[in-house]
């Protein structure tokens, strides 16, 4: 493998961590715009007025961004809490059988293919320099110094629905009003392409097929709550 090759490999895993925060907002925003869209392309299957369209598309916009907020930090606080009991039991293990502990890392290396000398070594080596450090990581895949912020999660998945959300809440109500629901979802389905194309990009991963597939997703999802918009507004429900 040649060296330019080689640079463009994310190894370290601050690096590693980054492109996976980046990737869940490109996703959260993307989430952000086909909520908030098909939101507003529903009203607009029942009336086109400015009214209706800014309370529906404002309340869908917090409403969104608090419930995604909400949800990861839910689900980022459960994740830390285990995390941090496996880090404390692990502290304890350390503590109360330092030998056996050191076998069990000898043993995990040779698991990986190393020969009994060379796993010693190696497992004696990281002990020395960090036993907690090496436990974490090997047995239990976990660092102990990048367990994540609930609340910065929060915060992230809050303004990645929010900066998502906007682009069809504004495209929508600043097009002619004739124009709103043509001009909307052909916004839309650009902004889902290359939000498609730049999560798979982040992921390291083809992106035609991701790319369709969001696209895909989110025309039908614009046609059901549009069909259903007009729908009940031609019923007399709407």
């Amino acid at each position: 493998m040649d060296a330019p090759t080689q640079a463009m490999e994310p190894h370290d895993g601050a690096v590693l961590g980054r492109l996976n925060w980046l990737r869940a907002g490109v996703l959260g925003a993307n989430d952000g715009i086909v909520s908030v869209a098909a939101v507003l392309v529903g009203v607009a299957g029942v009336t086109v007025e400015t009214g209706p369209l800014l309370t529906a598309g404002a309340a869908a916009l917090a409403g969104g961004a608090i419930s995604m907020a909400l949800g990861e930090y839910v689900s980022v606080s459960s994740q830390r809490d285990s995390e941090r009991a496996l880090i404390a039991l692990e502290r304890r293990e350390l503590e109360e059988d330092p030998e056996g502990e050191l076998a069990e890392l000898e043993g995990l290396w040779r698991e990986r293919g190393l020969d009994a000398d060379a796993a010693a070594l190696v497992a004696r080596q990281m002990t020395e320099h960090d036993a907690l450090a090496a436990h974490l990581s090997l047995e239990l895949g976990i660092d102990e110094q990048t367990v994540t912020s609930p609340w910065q999660a929060a915060w992230a998945s809050f303004l990645a629905f929010l900066t998502g959300g906007a682009l069809p809440f504004a495209t929508i109500l600043l097009s002619p009003h004739d124009l709103r629901v043509v001009v909307g979802v052909a916004v839309v389905l650009l902004a889902l392409a290359l939000t498609g194309a730049l999560g798979a990009r982040l992921g390291r991963a083809p992106w035609r097929r991701p790319t369709v597939r969001v696209v895909i997703g989110g025309a039908i999802a614009l046609a059901v709550t549009y069909g259903l918009g007009a729908a009940l507004g031609v019923s007399g429900l709407g």
